[in-house]
């Protein structure tokens, strides 16, 4: 199973960051499957892959240390190929969001750590 994470902290309240993740994961191709104000759990529409490799994405935001202009978030992208190649479709698309949250208009990066 490939496995890809990385932690951001980002300038964005707390209650802010959640409506404009859904919308930037949207905006990625994936379909948003659920969300509360500190989870969010998107899936890649089916069709331009096989099944297993399809992607997941979760983000985990931390609400216990989240302030008004600050707030932190994990990435989980995943799916069930195995990662006998550095450049598999789990990376890519990891590659892709990473990306994707660094650049975004929504908030203002403060610090990205993949891992």
């Amino acid at each position: 199973m490939a496995r890809y994470t990385c932690s951001f902290v980002l300038s964005i309240s707390l209650y802010d960051l959640q409506p404009a993740l859904v919308d930037l994961l949207y905006n990625c191709g994936l379909d948003v499957q659920y969300h509360t104000i500190d989870y969010i759990m998107a899936r890649e529409i089916p069709g331009s892959v096989p099944f297993s490799k399809l992607v997941t994405v979760e983000a985990l935001i931390d609400k216990t240390t989240a302030t008004e202009s600050e707030t932190r978030m994990t990435i989980v992208i995943k799916n069930e190929e195995l990662p006998l190649q550095l450049e598999n479709h789990c990376r890519q698309v990891f590659d892709f969001i990473k990306q994707e949250i660094e650049a975004s208009r929504y908030w203002n990066l403060i610090e990205s750590i993949a891992g």
